[in-house]
Formats: C-alpha cells, structure tokens, sequence
C-alpha cells in the first residue's frame, strides 16, 4: 500500500511540475519577446513586459469603494438651466460655397455624396453679423416621396471672440431637424443640448433656435435680441450686411 501510496503521489504532482515548468517557459519567452523590441528600439505604452510580470496586484478596495459611492449617483455640476439663442444662417452666394463632391453614381444626391460648406451668421433679429458656418454633409439617402434629402451633418457656428459651437445630427431639407449639441470654446464652454434647424429657402436661408445646457453665465445683450419671425423673404439690416460697426460683433467671424 505505502508503493502504491507513493505511485498515487508521484503521478498527482507531475501536471503540477508541469505547470510550473510551463509557466516558466511562458514567462522566458515574453521576457524574451520584451528585450527583442527594446533593441529594436520599439517602444510600447506604459510598463514594459519584464515589470509588468514582476510586478504584483496591487489592493483594489478603494477602487472598488469609490465606484461603489458613485454608483447610482448622478454629476449634479454641470448647469443644467436651459438658455435659448436664436441665429440665421444665409448663404449670400459670395462664399463660393456649398462644394459638391460627388460619389454616387446618380445624378441625385446618393449615399456618400459629400457637400463641405460655409455660410454667414447673423443674429435672431438680424441686426448683427456675428460670423460663419463651417462643416460639411454626407448625403445619407435622396427622399424622393418628399422631394428632398437626408444629410448626416457636422459643422459648427463661430461667434468671433465670444467663441464657436459644435453641432451634429441629421438635416432634414423636408422638414425640420434637431441635432445634437456637441461642445463649444469660450462663453460656449461646457455647452450640450440640442438644436433646432427650420429650412425657409433650400440651400440659402436657416434659422435656428440652440437651447443650452451647461454654460456658466448669461449671454451678451447684442446676441439676445428679438428673433425676426422666420420666413422665406428675411434679410439681414443694411448695416449688418454692409459689415458697418453698429452692425458686427466685435472681431466677428469671416
């Protein structure tokens, strides 16, 4: 029985033996591996591999605790109070814009047809120039029971030395479109929400209405003023179209 015993031993602790043997190979060879791209003077992100196997795990309790507290919590920083800013869009044909870059075979926009554009702002009263539209549009699908197309768009809206917004989504010439606030520099800083794009002449006059979230103040009175109601024969006010003070922002966009 006690060779018997032993024979039971012996063969119980050679996959161990193995194992261990294995392990050490494994650990050679990505030492190994490790050394090769280092004289070939490749560098990897962070650790190396000889660290990263010596190195032991470290305690991740308070790992564990501090995504525990955040669970089920929600960031209450970011302001959430939503402010309105109305603007118009008008291409006065000067612009040399918008640029068609065909890639679908029909003559109709077709799916991955590309229209890069640049357009002027002015504010919801249109008494002020405030700078330019600048983005481009991927043609996702012509619409033919609407007489119209859908565009993927991403663009953004420059406001001189107040700064510019980002935007992306969808742009509906049948109908109207909201799309997503993404980001924004300046007294834009922080923002999200959405906004919506009222098509009144296709391609040449839009008027949009932004409510935002997450700015840290008030907008400047010359940015606030009454939206003209919008509608096919809007214009912008002679001195805001002739570029005179009284009608730009200060170091407007161009």
């Amino acid at each position: 029985m006690a060779s018997s015993g032993m024979s039971l031993q012996s063969l119980s602790m050679t996959p161990l033996n193995n194992l261990s043997c294995n392990h050490k190979l494994h650990r050679s060879s990505l030492l190994g591996f490790s050394k090769s791209f280092q004289n070939l003077g490749i560098s990897s992100n962070g650790p190396d591999f000889s660290s990263r196997l010596s190195s032991t795990p470290k305690n991740l309790t308070p790992v564990r605790a501090a995504l525990s507290q955040n669970s089920g919590h929600t960031d209450t920083s970011r302001p959430s109070k939503i402010q309105e800013l109305s603007v118009y869009e008008l291409n006065e044909l000067d612009r040399h814009s918008p640029k068609i870059l065909k890639n679908a075979s029909s003559l109709k926009f077709g799916l991955g047809d590309l229209v890069p554009f640049t357009n002027k702002v002015y504010t919801g009263d249109l008494k002020k120039r405030v700078g330019i539209t600048a983005g481009l549009c991927v043609v996702i699908e012509h619409v033919p029971e609407k007489n119209g197309d859908r565009f993927e768009a991403t663009y953004s809206f420059y406001f001189g030395n107040y700064g510019h917004l980002s935007v992306q989504g969808p742009y509906l010439t049948y109908e109207d479109s909201f799309l997503a606030i993404t980001g924004g520099t300046g007294i834009f800083e922080g923002a999200y929400g959405q906004v919506k794009l009222q098509q009144l002449v296709y391609p040449t006059k839009l008027f949009y209405t932004f409510y935002l979230k997450g700015l840290s103040g008030d907008f400047p009175a010359e940015l606030t003023g009454t939206p003209v109601t919008p509608s096919k024969d809007v214009a912008p006010a002679p001195e805001a179209k002739a570029l005179e003070p009284s009608g730009v922002i200060r170091n407007f966009t161009n």
